[in-house]
């Protein structure tokens, strides 16, 4: 038996990276997928690649940092496949001038704890009532392993957000264990998606992030989206609360040797 067979489930970010990889392999195990992405064209692609696999999926365009926006996506989905029982929060952002802390900008600040702290915040606050209506259910948020330890190139906004949806994820899952909704969090260390490929196009500082990491490679998204499988499925059900820590052995690791 698949492993989200009959399940509902809303994948943000799904338009690209960890989320497309996470959307197809939930529609493969037997859920039905809303494809949800602020990149319409991103979300549309994998929602087709879904349905030309026999999977059952649809695309929304969301703003997760808009209250309107996600109510949106949560309404459409439940409208469309009748409730809702997995989301995975995996949208967020990473701009270039997130840096120190003299030199991040607060414009830039702001942007990121809207989209990657408050936007989880807000696709959870709009899921939570339909999935008690579903019967319950689990939400995966993706914090990221620099909520763990300090990273070794400043990121600032970025470091604080993944903190935050991490503190936030267990004040959650706490809230709720009783009412049959479980909330977990992914601490994912550097993956290779385009937008870490963008970031890290300097060959120094991808060397820099490399050192780091024991198994001497960065995560692939299919690796990540496994994980959070896991976390959506019954296979957790006794889980919640947690940060699974998915970073090739870095916050294991005092000094690795190059």
């Amino acid at each position: 038996m698949a492993r989200l067979d009959g399940k509902i489930a809303i994948v943000t970010g799904g338009g690209s990276g960890i989320g497309r990889q996470a959307a197809l392999l939930f529609a493969a195990e037997g859920a039905s997928v809303a494809v949800a992405d602020i990149d319409a064209a991103g979300a549309g692609s994998v929602a087709e690649e879904i349905s030309a696999a026999g999977g059952n999926a649809f695309a929304i365009a969301v703003d997760v940092a808009d209250e309107s926006s996600t109510r949106e996506m949560v309404a459409q989905a439940v409208a469309t496949f009748g409730g809702l029982h997995v989301l995975f929060n995996c949208a967020g952002i990473f701009p270039s001038d997130d840096g120190g802390v003299l030199d991040t900008p607060p414009a830039t600040w702001d942007r990121v704890m809207a989209v990657n702290a408050k936007g989880t915040w807000l696709c959870c606050r709009e899921a939570l009532p339909a999935m008690l209506a579903s019967g319950g259910g689990s939400i995966v948020n993706v914090a990221s392993f620099v909520a763990l330890v300090g990273a070794a190139t400043a990121q600032v906004a970025y470091t604080a957000s993944k903190g935050a949806v991490l503190a936030f994820t267990r004040e959650m899952a706490v809230e709720y264990a009783r009412r049959g909704i479980r909330a977990n969090a992914i601490c994912p260390g550097p993956i290779a998606t385009p937008l870490l490929a963008e970031l890290l196009a300097d060959p120094a500082q991808r060397q820099r992030r490399l050192v780091h990491i024991p198994f001497g490679r960065l995560g692939e998204a299919a690796e990540i989206a496994r994980a959070a499988l896991f976390l959506a499925s019954d296979d957790s059900s006794f889980v919640t609360g947690s940060a699974l820590v998915a970073d090739g052995g870095i916050t294991a690791a005092y000094v690795t040797p190059e």
